[in-house]
Parts: C-alpha cells; sequence; structure tokens
C-alpha cells in the first residue's frame, strides 16, 4: 500500500507540508523517543564538524523545529533558520523565545521560504546546514545545488540524514524497526501510522550517504567526506564549496569515510 505522504514529483512538496503539519506538534517527542535521544547528539556532532565561529553566517535549511538552528546560534554564528511549514517554523520560534538564557538579538532569526529556491544571493554564508529535509525536497540534488550557491567560496556544506548501512545484517534490522516499529510509535504519538511509515518510503528513493557524497564531488566540492553515526544508519556528509569553484569541472579528492563506532554514535 503507497504511503499517503509520499508521491513523486510536482506533488512532493504539498505532501511534505501536509505531513509536518501533522506531525509538528509531537516531532521533537517523537525524535527522542525513536532516537533514543540520539538525534541530539548527531547534530551536536553537525555543528561540531562546521567548524563554527563567532561572527560567522549560518544558514540552516529546512530547520524544523529548529535545533540545528539554534545550535549554530550557541556557538556565536548569526544564523538564519528557512522552514516551509508553518507549523514547525512556530514551534521554532516558540523554543527561541523560551530559551535560557536567550540569545543575544539578532542571532537567529526564523522565517518560511523554499529550499530550491533559498531567498539568499551568491556566497552569503560561511556555513549552509539541512538536517533531516535533504531526503524530503523534491530533488535532493537540487537542494544540493542551491546550498552550494549561498554558501561563500570555502563555506561548508553539511548534510545530517538518514543513512544506508553497508553491513547487510545491520541494513535489515534497522530497516525492520523504521518498517515495524516507528508506524506504530507514530499512531501511538499522533494517531497517524502513515506519518512514520514514511520515512522508510522515502528513504527507499534517496541515495544514501554514498550518493551524496558522490553528487557533491561532482559538483566540485572539496574535501568531501562521510561521517557515518550509528553503524551508517544516520549520516553526515560534508563538503566545502572550492575558491574557483566555477572553473572546477572535476572532483579533486575522493571521498573519505569516517568509520562508524559506538564513541561516534554517543558523542
Amino acid at each position: 500500500m503507497a504511503d499517503p505522504y509520499y508521491a513523486p514529483g510536482k506533488h512532493r512538496a504539498a505532501k511534505v507540508d501536509q505531513l509536518f503539519s501533522a506531525v509538528a506538534q509531537h516531532y521533537d517527542l517523537i525524535n527522542d523517543i525513536q532516537s533514543f535521544g540520539l538525534h541530539r547528539s548527531w547534530k551536536r556532532r553537525v555543528i561540531q564538524a562546521a567548524g563554527v565561529q563567532p561572527g560567522d553566517h549560518t544558514l540552516d535549511i529546512c530547520s524544523g523545529t529548529g535545533d540545528l538552528a539554534i545550535g549554530l546560534a550557541k556557538r556565536g554564528a548569526e544564523t538564519v533558520g528557512l522552514d516551509f511549514n508553518s507549523e514547525m517554523l512556530r514551534i521554532a520560534r516558540n523554543k527561541l523565545r523560551t530559551l535560557t538564557p536567550p540569545l543575544a538579538t539578532p542571532a537567529l532569526r526564523f522565517i518560511q521560504g523554499d529550499a530550491l529556491k533559498l531567498p539568499f544571493a551568491e556566497n552569503s554564508f560561511e556555513i549552509v546546514t539541512i538536517g533531516y529535509g535533504l531526503r524530503n525536497l523534491a530533488s535532493w540534488q537540487a537542494g544540493l545545488e542551491e546550498m552550494k550557491r549561498v554558501a561563500k567560496p570555502g563555506g561548508r556544506l553539511l548534510v545530517l540524514e538518514f543513512g544506508k548501512p553497508d553491513n547487510p545484517v545491520w541494513r535489515g534490522l534497522y530497516f525492520s524497526y523504521l518498517r515495524f516499529f516507528l508506524p506504530v510509535l507514530g499512531r501511538l504519538v499522533c494517531g497517524d501510522a502513515a506519518a512514520y511509515a514514511y520515512i522508510l518510503e522515502s528513504l527507499k528513493h534517496y541515495p544514501g550517504q554514498k550518493g551524496v557524497a558522490a553528487k557533491m564531488a561532482e559538483m566540485g566540492l572539496e574535501q568531501v567526506r562521510i561521517i557515518n553515526l550509528l553503524g551508517g544508519a544516520m549520516s553526515i556528509n560534508f563538503g566545502i564549496k572550492t575558491l574557483n569553484a566555477q572553473q572546477i569541472s572535476q572532483p579533486k579528492e575522493r571521498v573519505a569515510v569516517v568509520p562508524s563506532s559506538s564513541q561516534t554514535a554517543a558523542e
């Protein structure tokens, strides 16, 4: 049976918007339950890998309830969190207002916008991140191209996303968890099993960390690497926009894979 929230092509954005409107109220709670709280450490790992410096201009795309954007801003970056779903943005803004201690203004602002048509000029940000959003775009390739466009030369691009483990046994166990447990969790917590069955359905149509790394290298990004988390069940893709990106037609470096370990998953 087809997942009601997954649709390829021109209907993708509307379906994803409908999905996140349905789960927004319970999104953070379900993330805590389904990842056993590990999603918080994975987001911290993204921020660590980004190498944030005070005064950096950073953009978090598909910002959702704002965890990555808030984490970047706490490191002293001037941050924009962008999402196209109004309910997720409402929760992110509420979260920002209740932070203790509060962030200095204008360290962080949340705006509504399209990840495939970013409302920013070329070469605007030192860091561009996306957490659990690339897989949901109508074209993940176009999403990466937009991230590169708005990054400054030397800027870092980071993608945190569900992965596809290399180990076939672990991959089978992991996909079974996504297939059977998450829909039950979705039904119990937000009354909608299909909203979390969507994760596996969308992952089937996503190339995983190796496909994203290959695209980053094809785009001419430097220092492309994969940071595997939890045996590759989650992953961070990393790349740097070259100083002369317009002239580069071939990748300069091979893709590096950071081995997964229990320490990596728990940081």
